[in-house]
């Protein structure tokens, strides 16, 4: 088994980012925390999170966004089923955005 999982969860990254207070620092700070893929993984899977939310098909966000069938299949798979982080999130950016 991963030395990662015997470690018990830590809440420090969380803590951290909640002290970010505004979107400088927050990409500062996943700048310094994320290599280059990564954090453009995370920026594109928003973004197919947005236009799912939107209703669009998966052929229009691909070709937006260059997201494969399997992140826009990932990313809609956690809006439909996962922890809800997604629909906590988008009605605020809509807000904010607007």
């Amino acid at each position: 088994m991963s030395k990662f999982y015997e470690k018990p969860p830590s809440d420090l990254l969380y803590y951290a980012m909640l002290e970010l207070q505004d979107v400088d620092e927050c990409r500062k700070f996943l700048q310094d925390l994320c290599t280059v893929s990564e954090l453009k993984a995370m920026e594109q899977r928003m973004e197919v999170a947005m236009l799912l939310d939107q209703g669009l098909i998966y052929s229009e966000i691909l070709e937006k966004t260059g997201a494969s069938s399997a992140t826009i299949s990932r990313v809609n798979r956690c809006l439909l089923y996962g922890a809800n982080g997604y629909r906590t999130i988008i009605p605020r950016l809509k807000e904010k955005l607007s």
